[in-house]
């Protein structure tokens, strides 16, 4: 989950930074410099695991509530500078990387306008709000050559890594099917998010936060709810969507699906949102598996997440932060289905069978038909995904998230809302990372 974030409209960035800053090596001993943009309820955790990563300190922090902003002082020290316009961050020498949790629809221009300010970035999930902002977000990051991780935490999970591990030894057999699902069915996992007593105007910057959205009265619901709009926010399938996706890719190694077809609605918050409260969704991955999600808000059920991945041989399960493995022996016969064949047919077929099919015999013991593998008490994906980040920052090497990587993940995520709108069937190519035509 996330708040509203600091931002600035895109007509006032180009006066304060033109060139690519050029950056030294770093020493592994140098102190990163962090700051936060966008200080909701997500940045804020984020920011609180990213700081005990040895070495990294928080410097600044933008947000367009000012509650936020005293509250980060609260956090972090009287000392850290804060302001509504993040580009005040991105002019100073002293930031080496921002961790960006604005709502989605500022992801891009952000990210953007960070690397193009000599900063490396940490992305929160998804990485689009539109399609055109997968392009624009990784040609960026070539061209000025900025380490930019994408927060879906999952990729840098040692539960996942053993996942991974699990399936390409084949303990599961050949993959047919992958499932996942993710209920919140409580009023704060479908997004009713606490408003402050004193949102208003003058204690939130409105115009700020619209940014390229449309222009709307003022609306605390809007800003500190955000999620529940589509102007601002990518629905179920950018908020947890994405991660299932994140998952999947990462454990599977598959780039992402071609066809997409789903539905949905909004079936118990009718509180004037148009993000759909309930999803589901198929996916095609040619030659490999299909890729069944759902995600579900509706009061009433039990909160829960897993994953399910079905072979030839058994299935994996995930929930929570453990794998569990149940095999299932690979059939040495076809079986048979004589009992309404004449006697004497059912006792020759018989023969016939065991001829080709002789019973076997087994010795020793077999192997264990449920395993379970499980991360250490208190483990948290997240410290794992920041301490990737900022290694990367240091050593300019590769993150394990990369724009590439995350725009597959949201672009295959968002075929899910493009196929609901459209009522059809969504075509996509994730080599080219294209919507494609039937």
């Amino acid at each position: 989950m996330r708040m509203t974030a600091a931002a600035a409209t895109t007509t006032y960035l180009k006066p304060l930074f033109g060139q690519t800053q050029a950056t030294a090596p770093r020493s592994p001993n140098d102190q990163i410099h962090l700051a936060l943009i966008g200080a909701g309820i997500q940045g804020q955790f984020d920011t609180s695991v990213a700081v005990q990563v040895p070495g990294v300190k928080l410097v600044a922090a933008a947000d367009c509530y000012d509650g936020r902003l005293t509250h980060c002082k609260e956090l972090w020290g009287q000392d850290i500078f804060t302001t509504r316009d993040y580009r005040e961050i991105l002019a100073r020498p002293d930031v080496d990387a921002v961790l960006i949790a604005t709502p989605d629809h500022w992801h891009k221009q952000a990210a953007v306008d960070a690397m193009n300010a000599g900063k490396d970035v940490y992305l929160e999930k998804p990485m689009i709000h539109l399609y055109s902002d997968g392009p624009e977000i990784i040609a960026t990051a070539r061209k000025t050559n900025r380490i930019l991780q994408v927060g879906s935490q999952r990729v840098s999970s040692i539960v996942y890594a053993k996942a991974k591990e699990l399936l390409a030894s084949g303990i599961i057999g050949k993959l047919n099917m992958v499932s996942a699902y993710w209920d919140r069915n409580s009023a704060i996992g479908a997004w009713d998010y606490s408003i402050p007593l004193d949102a208003s105007e003058q204690t939130c910057d409105w115009p700020r936060f619209l940014g390229t959205a449309p222009k709307v009265p003022w609306n605390a619901e809007r800003f500190f709810q955000w999620r529940k709009w589509k102007d601002y926010g990518s629905g179920v399938a950018g908020d947890l969507f994405v991660h299932l996706f994140s998952g999947t890719h990462f454990i599977t190694g598959a780039n992402g699906p071609t066809r997409a077809m789903a539905t949905g609605g909004l079936r118990y918050w009718k509180d004037g949102r148009d993000a759909y409260d309930v999803l589901l969704a198929l996916f095609d991955y040619p030659q490999e598996f299909n890729l069944a999600l759902r995600v579900n808000f509706v009061d009433g059920g039990e909160e829960s997440e897993g994953f399910l991945f079905t072979g030839s041989e058994g299935q994996m399960a995930i929930a929570g932060n453990s794998v569990t493995v149940t095999r299932v022996p690979p059939a040495t016969e076809p079986g048979y289905t004589v009992s309404t064949f004449a006697d004497a047919m059912q006792r020759q077929y018989i023969e016939e069978y065991r001829k080709k099919y002789p019973v076997k015999h087994f010795t020793g013991a077999p192997p264990a038909a449920v395993e379970k593998f499980a991360a250490p008490e208190g483990y948290l994906d997240s410290y794992d995904h920041f301490h990737n980040f900022f290694n990367a920052v240091r050593n300019r090497t590769p993150v394990v998230e990369d724009p590439v990587f995350g725009f597959r993940a949201a672009g295959a995520a968002l075929l899910a809302n493009v196929s609901v709108d459209r009522g059809s069937v969504v075509h996509w190519n994730p080599e080219t990372m294209k919507i494609e035509r039937a």
